[in-house]
């Protein structure tokens, strides 16, 4: 089978049908989260960083916040970084490195690119810590000027809708041949609502009034496996955590001795013990922090700072 006719295969005769249903029912009725109110690609680039790692409806709080605090990114690119990583501390949304590269991103913006957003998925993608996928779904939602996003509801769908195989680069020519031609915007928030409302890891078809049930193979066959999805490791008690932890007590006390820092972030703290809670242990996260840019640590010295 060639790479040309592999979409078409497992799609259904009458794409437009498809297509029309889809953005049809997204149209009428979806979830309503404020960021699909707006086509500021700064604003965009913050709720797909936030996303990464949280729960869509933790996100919306936490975006009103920061753009209440830093609303455009001149604003961000002359704040203090380490009071860009605080914020995401105190709101647990996830790896502090994504608000250094956030940081940085609004520095490039405004110092490199005199305030001019990249248009497109290739030139959001240099901006720092803006993947691949997080471009595109800039390029889409404030351009209108992306490609098919193919995230892991996107895979889900394809795969019980129209059978599609669970491999990568199939998942990727299927939802491109899918996508209306200069719909990115519509498109790829209403495929992304589909597997997020109605064809979850539990489907919902007939309750979320799927609009593709008429074509989907799951829904004709009673066959509702999908690609294995690794779940998200736990965050309480994780490295991600403490990390977090770290930077907020540094946060608040400036430059601390490890020993000192030890007992404000866990409990349990034994300098002198093996494994979780001894000085060893704390060292590789500072260790990691400092390599991230987030703190400066002396190890000689036994003493970290934040990084500013």
């Amino acid at each position: 089978m060639t790479e040309q006719s592999e979409p078409a295969t497992h799609l259904p005769a009458d794409v437009d049908a498809v297509q029309t249903a889809l953005v049809a029912w997204y149209e009428d009725d979806h979830r309503a989260f404020p960021w699909r109110e707006t086509e500021d690609p700064y604003e965009i680039l913050v709720s797909e960083v936030m996303s990464q790692q949280t729960q869509l409806n933790r996100v919306v709080d936490a975006w009103t916040e920061f753009l209440d605090r830093w609303p455009t990114a001149a604003d961000l690119a002359t704040a203090d970084r380490a009071d860009v990583v605080s914020f995401w501390t105190d709101h647990s949304l996830g790896y502090n490195n994504r608000a250094k590269y956030l940081h940085e991103a609004a520095r490039q913006i405004t110092e490199d690119r005199d305030g001019e957003w990249p248009r497109d998925p290739d030139g959001l993608s240099e901006l720092m810590g803006v993947g691949p996928y997080t471009a595109n779904a800039v390029a889409s939602f404030a351009f209108n000027n992306g490609d098919a996003v193919v995230d892991t509801n996107v895979k889900r769908v394809l795969y019980r809708a129209f059978d599609v195989p669970d491999e990568d680069d199939v998942f990727e020519r299927v939802a491109s041949a899918l996508m209306p031609a200069g719909e990115s915007r519509v498109w790829n928030n209403a495929v992304m609502e589909l597997g997020g409302v109605a064809c979850g890891k539990t489907p919902d078809c007939d309750s979320a009034q799927c609009p593709w049930r008429e074509w989907c193979h799951a829904y004709q066959t009673g066959d509702f496996t999908a690609p294995d999805v690794p779940e998200q490791p736990s965050f309480e008690g994780s490295r991600r955590q403490f990390r977090g932890r770290i930077v907020s007590v540094l946060s608040d006390h400036g430059e601390l001795a490890v020993d000192d820092l030890g007992p404000r972030i866990r409990v349990d703290y034994v300098p002198d013990s093996d494994g979780e809670g001894s000085r060893e242990w704390l060292a590789g996260l500072l260790s990691d922090l400092d390599r991230d840019g987030l703190v400066v640590f002396d190890e000689g010295a036994g003493t970290v700072a934040l990084s500013r």
